[in-house]
């Protein structure tokens, strides 16, 4: 086993919201095993599954997705000014004196905050990945046998289960790199 990928720009999946997808695809393919008469017509990612299909077993496909977010907030300039010239005032010294005087609690508590919340996120992901890495396995083999089952079945069948298939050995191959599982 490898070591678990640490940095995010290194990973496939670099939050929850990110390995949103895996889970529609397992719970696409439970469906689908619960349910003989579905098809990729009947399904909420049928789209996906088409697509996976259609590029065939041994494609990279990617699950992973960036997400930004932020906010601006404004204030008056000569609020900004007298307020570092004030703080600043309190060591000796004007505005650029003010700036370290009122950021340095901030810097301290929030870099402090940040590393903790960061941690508790970090290690809720990688459960997370795990999780969703036995699971896609176990349907991996549950959709396996059901092509075995179904092998008289109508040709959108097959190609329902060889997609959701394809989509959840990608899956199952980036949930290992994130792991630091062999391949």
């Amino acid at each position: 086993m490898g070591k678990y990928v640490t940095k995010k720009s290194d990973m496939k999946f670099q939050s929850q919201d990110a390995l949103k997808t895996v889970q529609s695809v397992i719970d696409d393919a439970d469906a689908a095993l619960r349910d003989k008469s579905r098809r990729i017509k009947d399904s909420p990612i049928g789209e996906a599954v088409a697509g996976a299909f259609g590029v065939g077993v041994g494609a990279g496909i990617g699950f992973a997705g960036l997400y930004f977010g932020g906010s601006i907030v404004g204030l008056s300039a000569a609020g900004i000014t007298s307020g570092l010239a004030a703080a600043g005032g309190l060591i000796g010294g004007g505005m650029v004196a003010g700036i370290a005087v009122l950021a340095a609690p901030a810097v301290i508590l929030g870099g402090t905050a940040i590393g903790v919340t960061s941690h508790i996120k970090n290690k809720k992901l990688r459960e997370s990945k795990e999780l969703l890495y036995k699971n896609a396995l176990a349907k991996q083999t549950a959709i396996l046998k059901a092509l075995k089952e179904e092998s008289n079945a109508d040709k959108e069948r097959i190609e329902y289960l060889n997609g959701l298939n394809i989509l959840l050995q990608a899956a199952i191959k980036d949930l290992q790199h994130d792991l630091g599982i062999a391949l």
